[in-house]
């Protein structure tokens, strides 16, 4: 579903499209990826009041990540590749990342507990990984550009969500026990992200 807020700002009208994504959480939640994506995270029932209220509330946090969001993707300097040489680097990533996750997984499933039935590589939109409540893990192939510690944080964060799905104090404790540095891995693409990119 999508949903679109419009924000006056600096004399100027916004529209901005929302993405919502409707769950069984408790509370609202807003978040805007490194591509200037916003995503409204909420729960079964929420009221368009309510919507329109939580995002009045985030207006100022949201206008302001959205604008830097798209100010670093306008600096991103252009790529030498040709559409056939781009295509084909992805393929190879994405191979790559098919055979290397299953790998971190393996390797730090015994440190986070849980099981899970599958992992799939996509490109997603708005988030990195995802854990399905029916245990299938997804990744977003442009880790595989990420720094390797940047990568193995976001499988560990996936993998906890088998424990806990929600990002409760538990599940960061969970997350910290395995990954000590996960703030500074975390922060990271949230500066870096965007650049993750042929």
């Amino acid at each position: 579903m999508e949903y679109i807020h419009r924000i006056k700002y600096q004399s100027k009208l916004y529209e901005l499209p929302c993405e919502v994504v409707y769950s069984a959480r408790k509370t609202c939640a807003v978040s805007i990826s490194a591509e200037g994506e916003i995503t409204l995270r909420l729960p079964l029932g929420t009221s368009e009041a309510q919507i329109r209220r939580l995002l009045s509330d985030k207006q100022h946090w949201i206008i302001t990540h959205y604008l830097e969001a798209v100010k670093r993707r306008e600096s991103r300097p252009e790529s030498d590749l040709t559409d056939a040489q781009r295509a084909a680097l992805e393929k190879r990533y994405i191979a790559a990342a098919k055979e290397y996750f299953p790998k971190r997984a393996a390797y730090f499933l015994p440190l986070t507990g849980g099981s899970f039935q599958r992992i799939t590589i996509r490109d997603q939109k708005t988030r990195w990984g995802s854990c399905s409540a029916r245990g299938t893990l997804s990744f977003n192939w442009r880790l595989m550009l990420a720094p390797p510690a940047v990568l193995d944080y976001v499988v560990v964060h996936e993998l906890c969500h088998l424990t806990h799905m929600d990002h409760s104090k538990a599940f960061w404790a969970l997350v910290e026990s395995v990954c000590p540095d996960y703030r500074i891995h975390r922060k990271w693409l949230k500066e870096h992200g965007s650049e993750l990119v042929l």
